[in-house]
């Protein structure tokens, strides 16, 4: 599983003009689900996501994680976080989880960081969203569960 993180002022997911999540201070996440993956990845990376101290302590030092600020989390799906640009000019997206997986496994994950954390919103899976973001520094963080970065 692989997510990328972003430290944000406010991030909202929009459908057709209308929003359909938003949240204040703290990650927008986009994750993607990598067609071994198990219910251990979902877990690791959701821990990763909670507890990844990046927002600022009162001297200015990335000391606390978004459980110590009390932030809200915003949960996207995004399968071309395995897309493979290595040969020619189109992704190749072989190893990403199939939709019909992929989209239980996106459910599991949100519900994981639902029993972890009570500040916890998302995208809708498979749809065409508008992502809207103050990112926040930037801070960006690459996560992958099987360590390669």
């Amino acid at each position: 599983m692989r997510a990328v993180i972003q430290r944000v002022k406010t991030a909202s997911v929009n459908i057709e003009n209308n929003t359909i999540a938003s949240i204040g201070e703290g990650i927008l996440a986009f994750v993607g689900f990598h067609h071994e993956d198990t219910s251990d990845d979902l877990e690791y990376i959701a821990n990763k996501i909670l507890q990844l101290r990046i927002f600022c302590d009162d001297k200015d030092l990335m000391n606390l994680s978004l459980l110590d600020i009390e932030g809200e989390l915003l949960i996207v799906s995004q399968f071309t976080l395995y897309g493979d640009a290595r040969k020619g000019r189109r992704p190749s997206y072989s190893t990403a989880m199939p939709p019909n997986k992929a989209q239980i496994y996106f459910k599991d994950f949100i519900e994981i960081c639902e029993l972890k954390y009570k500040k916890v919103k998302s995208g809708i899976f498979q749809a065409d969203m508008k992502i809207n973001l103050v990112n926040s520094g930037p801070v960006t963080i690459l996560l992958d569960s099987s360590k390669i970065f």
